[in-house]
């Protein structure tokens, strides 16, 4: 893999932020012409640096806007059930986020639900239903302060 220079890192930088931006518009901020900057944003694609673009949508507009954290304690810590679990949780559509952790839970969860109800429908339905789990603890978000995709990259 190739080290990246101050040009990649800004236009990732710029792309992160706002990702419609072109070539074209990422090159009169570089001051350069949109043709190697094309080239090197494609090559960034083509190594894996840029896995995907994406449209960051608003929550309250969306009617999401209950943001649940959940810790997952596992019954028992087998390979099969761990990998079944991490399956299951792949089909929760109201699961943004899964992270295997090391420590005293074995997994959080981010969850977007409209309401407490509808968050407690999806526990009862759905995520009580994925056998092996042992403890669940939500907490809920009063307010968001800080929420970002982008990575800080020197």
């Amino acid at each position: 893999m190739e080290q990246l220079d101050q040009i990649d890192i800004t236009i990732l930088r710029i792309l992160q932020r706002d990702s419609k931006k072109t070539a074209k518009e990422i090159a009169t901020i570089l001051n350069l012409t949109p043709s190697p900057v094309y080239e090197r944003v494609r090559r960034l694609e083509k190594q894996g640096f840029i896995k995907k673009y994406v449209a960051i949508l608003d929550k309250k507009l969306i009617n999401k806007s209950v943001t649940t954290i959940c810790q997952v304690s596992m019954r028992y810590h087998n390979e099969a059930f761990i990998e079944k679990f991490e399956e299951q949780i792949q089909n929760l559509d109201e699961v943004q986020e899964c992270y295997h952790m090391a420590g005293q839970v074995d997994f959080i969860l981010k969850i977007h639900t409209q309401s407490l109800e509808e968050y407690h429908d999806f526990v009862k339905t759905k995520l009580s239903k994925i056998e092996n789990i042992g403890v669940l603890n939500s907490t809920f978000v009063l307010k968001e302060i800080k929420h970002t995709s982008e990575f800080y990259i020197e």
